[in-house]
């Protein structure tokens, strides 16, 4: 079938140099309540977690966020030790090298893991839309970084490498007391619990379990946590929490007009997609989580 492309609004080279380093500036942390219990299948939390959102095919951009969050060094290199980062979905597509940004976030999954640290990517429902044969965002750019339609086609394909890695990733992780997703999981699904809802959403991609899943009730492209009235909202994510063992949700895929970070829910919700990407206007911010506080990290005015 063929591709409708859109163009970038800006073109970068497939590997920029990173940017000079910016002070971050931290806003006053929020603490959560902790949650009393908690399901097995969650993993045990990091001194330090750090969550990024949507990237959008911008490396330059998700070089210059990871170094904001002192994670990497300016090389490029991991230089968080023993630090955590979840990313929270949306790699791919709008930006002109989204097979430089999947590169960098797999070495990096690497390197953390070398340094006794841990790298989580987590499917957006850009990277589903490329494994399922959507391409309505792939901008020319990005279509000539692999060397063209059908190249690209095989590098998405299930056996193929980005594909193969893409389709090995989760769509929703726990890590200590926070359960991490690109839209929102809702109460419906959160009953599936991490595991179960993540073994769905895969056997949806592979056409072996129920397309809505896949969704905009699903996981990966769920909004309503943001944009529904808080009473509503807030009260579905206090089922969903409940459901999970967790004390809050980080989610990505909305943007933020404001390009700041969302709290909603007394900071059971937070949303990150502040548009990294220069398609949305380079709105470098990283949440940090130590124990039960979490604050938002923007570059110094």
């Amino acid at each position: 079938m063929p591709l409708l492309l859109l163009a970038a609004c800006l073109s970068e080279p497939s590997a920029p140099p990173a940017p000079a380093p910016t002070p971050p500036v931290a806003t006053p942390p929020v603490a959560t309540p902790p949650v009393a219990t908690a399901p097995p299948e969650g993993r045990p939390a990091p001194d330090r977690l750090v969550a990024i959102g949507d990237l959008h095919g911008d490396l330059a951009s998700a070089l210059a966020v990871l170094r904001l969050a002192g994670l990497v060094d300016a090389a490029g290199a991991w230089s968080g030790g023993r630090a955590w980062l979840v990313q929270t979905g949306d790699i791919t597509d709008r930006g002109p090298d989204s097979r430089g940004v999947i590169a960098l976030i797999r070495r990096l999954q690497a390197e953390a893991r070398a340094a006794g640290g841990e790298v989580v990517p987590l499917l957006g429902n850009h990277e589903v839309m490329n494994l399922t044969g959507d391409w309505r965002y792939v901008s020319p750019e990005d279509l000539a970084s692999y060397g063209g339609e059908a190249a690209r086609k095989a590098a998405y394909a299930p056996s193929g490498d980005d594909g193969a890695w893409l389709l090995s990733q989760d769509a929703v992780a726990r890590v200590g007391s926070t359960v991490f997703a690109h839209g929102g999981v809702d109460a419906r699904w959160a009953r599936q619990g991490v595991r179960g809802l993540n073994a769905i959403v895969r056997a949806a991609l592979l056409g072996q379990g129920p397309k809505e899943v896949l969704g905009s009730d699903g996981p990966l492209w769920n909004r309503a946590y943001l944009l529904s009235d808080p009473v509503t909202a807030c009260a579905e994510l206090g089922r969903a929490l409940n459901e999970l063992g967790a004390a809050r949700m980080v989610v990505g895929h909305t943007t933020q007009d404001s390009g700041r970070i969302a709290e909603r829910c007394g900071g059971q919700l937070w949303g990150i997609d502040t548009g990294i990407s220069a398609h949305y206007g380079t709105n470098l911010a990283a949440l940090e989580i130590r124990g039960e506080f979490v604050t938002p990290v923007y570059v110094a005015p």
